[in-house]
């Protein structure tokens, strides 16, 4: 072989790793969309990730994932969806709630969108059915907003003196707050319960809700679902504990640090349905064909220990109900 022949040989044998990393695929991209913020969500965003890597992808070796949070803000959800439009995403996972899931939804009608909403998604009209979604959306519904009812009951079994009950709601997270009201008020009026409904949207609202309890204190407290007062729960729980105000929340993320009771799904279980169901949807599965998750294990969650502090005597039809008792 001549040398200028075989100095050509080694060029082009040396340039064989760089065409064939060339060839390869773009890593995909996953789109999170959030309402509160990473720090909120980071046992939940454990689960999303370990659920992920069941279905074969790893954040930074074989997906990228792309974090937008609103902080709470509920209006930049729309921007944010569309941040992550023009970033191209493979798929978009609406985390928190109904409005981001639509801020999805009105973003984009041909990347796939993996949503987490606490109400019905039919009814909603982000599916056209549980079995067969259509269009670009499924996910998984937790029922939080639905469960408004029975986590009503429950409390009136833990007071059952109360007559008078303050309901609080966030009233920028209208598709929540409006199925709120429609299940708890008539609820509330079956058992003779008086409602008064107190809108928070802020840290200072919330703060100034309660400030309102020193003049006028209820016998009881009825916290709504949404991803802002999940995000506010600390605050929440200790100014409940500060004007020992009996309160019921959501999930048991409340319990855990000193709430006295809540009912519903498990949300970090959401969080790792949803990284299953995005891995699936890498892997080529159309959300159109992906059956909408439903929750079907909802958990009842009594802290013993703050109940004696507002001296509370559980009743034992409840501590044989609950799926855990904190003592």
């Amino acid at each position: 072989m001549k040398r200028r022949e075989f100095v050509a040989f080694l060029g082009g044998a040396a340039a064989w790793p760089l065409a064939a990393r060339a060839q390869q695929p773009p890593m995909p991209v996953i789109g999170v969309l959030g309402v509160t913020s990473f720090e909120n969500n980071t046992e939940r965003l454990r689960a999303f990730r370990s659920a992920l890597k069941e279905t074969g992808y790893v954040e930074g070796q074989n997906v990228t994932i792309e974090y937008r949070w609103a902080e709470g803000q509920f209006e930049r959800l729309r921007a944010l969806a569309g941040e992550l439009v023009g970033r191209q995403v493979s798929v978009i996972a609406s985390t928190e709630g109904t409005t981001a899931a639509f801020a999805a939804k009105e973003a984009t009608a041909s990347i796939p969108v993996v949503f987490i909403v606490s109400d019905d998604p039919v009814r909603l009209g982000l599916v056209a059915s549980l079995a067969r979604p259509g269009g670009n959306l499924t996910g998984i519904n937790f029922f939080s907003a639905e469960l408004a009812a029975k986590r009503l009951e429950l409390l009136r079994e833990l007071v059952p003196k109360a007559r008078g009950v303050a309901l609080l709601v966030n009233p920028d997270d209208t598709t929540n707050t409006e199925t709120m009201l429609r299940d708890v008020d008539p609820a509330a009026r079956a058992i003779g319960w008086q409602m008064q409904v107190f809108n928070a949207s802020t840290s200072a609202e919330i703060d100034a809700a309660f400030a309102t309890f020193v003049r006028d204190p209820p016998d009881a407290l009825f916290v709504g679902s949404t991803p802002f007062y999940t995000s506010r729960r600390v605050q929440l729980v200790q100014l409940a504990a500060r004007y020992a105000i009996p309160a019921a929340y959501v999930g048991r993320q409340f319990a855990e640090i000193g709430g006295l009771m809540s009912y519903g799904a498990n949300l970090t279980d959401a969080w790792r349905q949803l990284g299953l169901y995005v891995g699936r949807v890498l892997k080529g599965a159309k959300p159109a064909d992906l059956p909408v998750v439903q929750a079907s294990k909802f958990e009842l969650v009594i802290n013993r220990q703050t109940a004696k502090m507002l001296g509370i005597t559980v009743p034992d039809k409840l501590l044989v109900a609950a799926d855990e008792v904190i003592e």
